[in-house]
């Protein structure tokens, strides 16, 4: 009988004991709401603020309800309008764009090389047609383009950069880390992102009136002098009456137990890399798979796998994937005909109707994703690689 995998693809590891003390802690006093302090307290939400700023090395740091929410935050922070053209990835989450359509602007999207990143040639012609002043940029399942040349082009155009780093925190780019490359990041800490509150973002910047509008958007009503990864009070007074109230706050439950967990970040990303490499490790050679080499100036945290299967007609992929889910490997193709789970591709997308993209059309068509969580070991990872190998083989006999 063929051997088959036993393990969940989406059961996280349990948090810490110290993120579970610091949950209680704040269970027992009670102010959960960030601005519902005690004389001298600072709060959960701003010593993760402060936290994570240092973390990443940003001047400015806001937490808020969740990842999706960032995003729309910058956007609005960078004074994005109803009917403006804002470019991003082809190859994301209908989060990214949905952030784009939900403050009524028009995505406009951008090739995705057989990498799995942006098209840097078809963004400069994506610049040059639309007259695009904001890229939303996905760093999708991880993957980092060549920041540099994105940097030059986008500065040379005048195009402001937000980093969409759900996928990257904690990665790095010529030494640089991921999200200080732009005018502003965007990360997120839902359940199956590299920190752990269920629901949650966190927003940086280097630029004073950029976080100062942001922290207005998020619901601060007249308490943002009690931020303390912000900009100075001069900043915000200016644009009290010009900025609407958008609420999503990050409540002190989940601050409390992102904190310990920021701690924890680096022992993650070895963790993650060791299984990505197993996983890498098991699939090389195997024909009919093309794996995606990462470049050696990415520093990447592997938390998904991604292979293609070029050439594959679509028939063959669903047969390939049935089988390999009977042996209880789960993996997800962004090829699909219907959107499944939360894996779905541009044109699924109603709200950011594109012409055909062909060069990404191609790339999706045999595109093959799945989760590497830190409740599997090496030895998974092989086991993994050994039943999507013997699959592959028996497909081809």
């Amino acid at each position: 009988m063929a051997r088959r995998f036993s393990r969940s693809f989406t059961q996280q590891e349990p948090l810490s004991e110290a993120a579970i003390e610091a949950a209680v802690a704040v269970l027992r006093h009670g102010r959960l709401h960030r601005y519902n302090l005690t004389e001298g307290e600072a709060g959960e939400v701003a010593l993760l603020e402060e936290a994570f700023a240092a973390f990443t090395g940003a001047r400015f740091a806001l937490a808020v309800a969740s990842g999706g929410y960032a995003l729309a935050t910058a956007l609005r922070a960078l004074q994005v309008a109803p009917g403006e053209p804002v470019l991003t990835n082809a190859f994301t989450l209908a989060p990214v764009p949905g952030a784009i359509a939900s403050l009524g602007a028009r995505p406009v999207l951008a090739e995705v090389t057989p990498d799995l990143v942006i098209d840097l040639g078809h963004l400069e012609a994506r610049i040059a047609g639309t007259g695009a002043r904001v890229l939303l940029l996905s760093h999708m399942r991880g993957h980092i383009c060549d920041m540099d040349r994105l940097m030059a082009i986008c500065d040379g155009a005048g195009v402001a950069v937000i980093e969409d780093c759900a996928h990257t925190m904690g990665a790095a780019w010529n030494g640089v880390a991921s999200g200080r490359h732009g005018a502003m990041a965007c990360y997120s800490t839902q359940t199956y992102k590299h920190l752990n509150s269920g629901e949650g973002g966190l927003l940086i910047s280097d630029d004073p009136e950029l976080m100062a509008r942001a922290i207005l958007l998020s619901g601060s009503y007249m308490m943002y002098p009690r931020h303390r990864a912000a900009p100075g009070p001069e900043h915000f007074e200016g644009l009290l009456a010009e900025l609407p109230n958008v609420s999503g706050r990050m409540d002190a439950l989940r601050a409390a137990i992102l904190r310990p967990q920021l701690t924890e970040l680096p022992d993650r990303v070895a963790r993650w890399a060791e299984l990505y490499r197993a996983l890498e490790a098991g699939l090389r050679g195997c024909p009919g798979i093309a794996l995606i080499e990462r470049p050696a100036a990415e520093r990447f945290v592997g938390s998904s796998f991604q292979f293609r299967l070029p050439g594959w007609p679509p028939e063959r992929i669903a047969d390939f994937l049935g089988r390999t889910a009977a042996r209880g490997v789960e993996l997800k193709w962004f090829g699909a005909e219907r959107p499944q789970g939360f894996t779905s591709r541009y044109v699924h997308w109603g709200y950011a109707a594109s012409e055909p993209l062909p060069q990404t059309d191609r790339v999706l068509a045999g595109l093959i994703d799945l989760r590497l969580p830190l409740t599997f070991s090496p030895a998974d990872c092989h086991e993994i690689a050994a039943i999507v190998v013997e699959e592959i083989v028996a497909d081809r006999a």
